[in-house]
């Protein structure tokens, strides 16, 4: 790809693919704990908790970089702790990934609890009275189950994190070669005189890389249902 694009551009290609896969990496565990929460419990606050999974979806994204700013920059609390262990996240790539992990989350939470929700609550309770314990039933028959859903919602979230600009270039900045995403590119170039013919090649690199996450994500949830229906 390095004849059809400049260095940076490559660079800001490949940075992109970096933050969104380990975005979503990252936050899967916590996703999928979410979801399983919200699917299956209820408890005071289940409303609130809701609400505060969604509310990336609802806030700008440049609010959502701000307030990571303020908790997990170099003057919040948790960003000075993680100085002092060498962890920078403001104006850096590690930033990059936690603002598309917050961005990405909720898409990824919602395409899990569904897939939660679907489940015959009938087949656990039947693998229970075989003697299977909790941890048993949630290994054998509750997460296979759930297993096109999380392949689902983890290229959902792959592809929001692949789009993230607001969050990002708020809280990591606009850095060629060091935090510049693809969409930061983008938008670099939407200010740049004569850079229409760099825009249009980098949108369509954005256009093909949406294409393939979709057509991954596709594939994913078929070939996962398929294993599904054969256990």
């Amino acid at each position: 790809m390095t004849w059809l694009l400049t260095g940076e551009e490559f660079a800001a290609v490949k940075l992109s693919v970096q933050v969104a896969f380990l975005a979503m990496l990252f936050s899967a565990p916590l996703a999928i704990t979410v979801a399983y929460i919200l699917a299956r419990w209820r408890f005071p606050g289940h409303g609130l908790l809701n609400l505060l999974v969604h509310m990336p979806l609802i806030l700008p994204p440049v609010v959502t970089g701000y307030l990571l700013m303020i908790m997990w920059g170099p003057s919040g609390q948790l960003g000075s702790l993680l100085l002092q262990w060498g962890v920078p996240l403001a104006y850096h790539w590690h930033g990059a990934v936690l603002a598309a992990a917050v961005m990405a989350f909720p898409l990824f939470v919602r395409a899990v609890r569904l897939s939660f929700e679907a489940i015959d609550i009938r087949l656990e309770h039947a693998a229970a009275t075989l003697g299977a314990s909790p941890w048993r039933i949630w290994w054998s028959v509750t997460l296979p189950l759930a297993l096109p859903g999380i392949w689902v919602g983890a290229i959902l979230g792959f592809a929001k994190a692949l789009g993230e600009f607001g969050a990002t270039i708020t809280f990591a900045g606009n850095m060629p070669g060091l935090t510049q995403t693809l969409p930061s590119a983008i938008y670099s170039l939407l200010q740049t005189p004569q850079g229409e013919e760099r825009l249009v090649i980098l949108c369509a690199v954005s256009v093909v890389i949406a294409l393939l996450a979709l057509m991954v994500c596709e594939w994913l949830g078929r070939w996962a249902a398929r294993r599904t229906k054969g256990l």
